[in-house]
Order: C-alpha cells, then structure tokens, then sequence
C-alpha cells in the first residue's frame, strides 16, 4: 500500500471575509495521480498556491514526507522537488524549447560570473550535460522537432508540454498540475495525458492536479477528491464521484455540469 507523500491539515486561508480555503484535510499518496475537482470558487488553486508556498495559510499544517513544510517559500519547495505548472503556460518567450529546458536546473556554474572567467571549460562542460538531458527530456515528450522553435510560437498544448518537461530537468518528486487541460485541444490533450501517464509508471513522479475535464480526469486520476467551499466534500473514483449525491448537487447548485 502506498505511503502519503503529501498531508494537509485542517489547512485554512481567508481573504478578509471570504473563506478560500475552510479546515481542509486531505492526503496524497506517493506515486499516484490524484484528481481536484470542485466548481468554481471551491478553492482549488488556492490549495495548490498555499501548499507550494505562493501563498501564507492562515491556519493549519502542511506535511511533505514526514517534514514540515507549511510557510516553506516556492524557491525552497523546489529545490526539494515540489513543484507546479500554472493554467496560464509561463515560458521565455523568447528563448528556444531547448534553452527554456536549459534555464531549469539551479546553482548552474555559468550563473557565477567570476567562474566564468576562472573556468570557463567546467562551464562547457556542465552545459553538455544539461543540454544532452534536456534532449532527453525533448524526446520523451516527442517536442524534438520543436528544439530551436522560439517558445513563444507554440500553441498553447505544446506550452503545456514544454512545462511538463521543465518539471523533468529536475529531480522532481511530486508536481501540481493546474488545468493542465485549458485551452489544449484533443489531440494534444491525450499526448500530454500519456506523458503524465508515462512519468507516473516509468519514472515514479507523483501527481496532484486540478481540471475540469472529467473524461481526462477519469483517464488519469485515482483517487479524485471534490472540494466544495473550501474543504473535502468527497473522495474516491471517478466513478464513484459521478454518482455521489453530493457532488453532483454542489455542481448543479454552482450551475455547472458534471
């Protein structure tokens, strides 16, 4: 049986007098891909923003393998291995997919100017490596043909795909998906969806992430958990949470579907 990777404990975030997030508690287990849905308003990217440290909780605790983690900042959580995508793709425009790929890794020699002039063929050296990795990464998510594309040319799916793999240049232990779905169409969205699927299986990542499309949702996720006004409503399949009263009044009630 699966070990949680991940525990929120009745966390809570207000925003004056607006209750984004409502003593939520829910567990994570390593090596799954675990599903948010909820409609809109029921905190979901507020989750994902206090538990990877873009947003200070107002109450409660957040537990990352056994280790305290609740007010850690981004910059900390990523060096041990949390990390996020964002709705909104957030490349270098202006670089190419190779060096976007390239920019990742942190603490590179070449950031150091005074190494640059000491030691400039450890410099070389350490961008072979990375750039052979980030080759790697190109062609595991079949994005090779696009190495000295200028990301800002992508569409919007190739955008999500090109963060999939920043999240691949390094030793990432468990990576937060935001609508990773949004704006991608078909085609793309099940290329994406086999990576996840692929990183999961192959290379051990664990994945949490929000979406609203429930087909894409019941493809990857197990469990899937449903937040409504802040905290846990329901968590199981997807199957179970189609049929669950309760979800679906909380939908129906915010006017979506299903």
């Amino acid at each position: 049986m699966n070990t949680n990777i991940l525990e929120v404990k009745n966390l809570s975030k207000h925003f004056g007098g607006l209750k984004a997030l409502n003593n939520c508690n829910l567990s994570i287990k390593k090596n799954s891909i675990t599903g948010i849905i909820g409609p809109n308003g029921s905190g979901k990217s507020t989750l994902f923003n206090v538990i990877t440290g873009n947003l200070p909780p107002t109450s409660g605790n957040i537990i990352y393998s056994k280790e305290e983690i609740t007010n850690v900042p981004s910059y900390e959580l990523f060096s041990k291995g949390i990390l996020r995508t964002f709705q909104i793709a957030h490349e270098f425009t202006n670089l190419t997919v190779l060096e976007n790929l390239m920019m990742v890794p942190d603490g590179q020699k070449g950031e150091n100017l005074m190494y640059t002039w000491l030691n400039p063929r450890e410099i070389k050296k350490e961008d072979k490596i990375i750039q052979e990795k980030a080759m790697e990464v190109l062609n595991f998510l079949n994005l090779d043909h696009l190495t000295n594309e200028v990301a800002g040319n992508l569409s919007g799916g190739q955008k999500k795909l090109l963060e999939l793999g920043r999240t691949m240049m390094v030793d990432a232990k468990i990576v937060f998906l935001d609508e990773v779905g949004a704006g991608v169409n078909r085609t793309l969205l099940k290329d994406i969806g086999t990576s996840i699927i692929k990183l999961n299986q192959e290379r051990g990542y664990t994945f949490c992430m929000i979406e609203h499309d429930m087909d894409f949702i019941s493809r990857l996720c197990d469990p899937v958990i449903v937040l409504a006004e802040g905290s846990v409503l329901f968590e199981g399949t997807s199957e179970e949470v189609k049929k669950n009263e309760k979800v679906i009044e909380s939908y129906l009630g915010k006017g979506n579907d299903l």
